[in-house]
């Protein structure tokens, strides 16, 4: 005789498609139960990531002029350094 297997219900309901990326049972149950979970997750996810866009822009706004050139030089010697300059054995 084999042990009996413990085979799980089928995953129903709204949010069944999270059951396919990885979700447990138990999850997709919880958040069809309480889809309030699952909204507060989202919105935290975009307040976040519009946080960081924001602290961005402000650092990208308040850099003064010098900052601004002294980016753009660094970016050309390193441009200057890929395509030409010294080879290798000369450096």
């Amino acid at each position: 005789m084999s042990a009996p297997q413990h085979t799980s219900p089928p995953v129903q309901g709204q949010f069944a498609w999270l059951h396919a990326i990885g979700a447990t049972p138990e999850a997709v149950a919880t958040l069809n139960d309480q889809p309030y979970v699952f909204f507060v997750l989202v919105a935290g996810l975009v307040i976040c990531i519009l946080e960081g866009l924001f602290i961005w822009y402000i650092h990208f706004a308040t850099m003064k002029p010098e900052q601004k050139k002294a980016k753009e030089d660094a970016k050309k010697k390193k441009a200057e350094k890929k395509s030409g300059g010294k080879p290798p054995a000369q450096r």
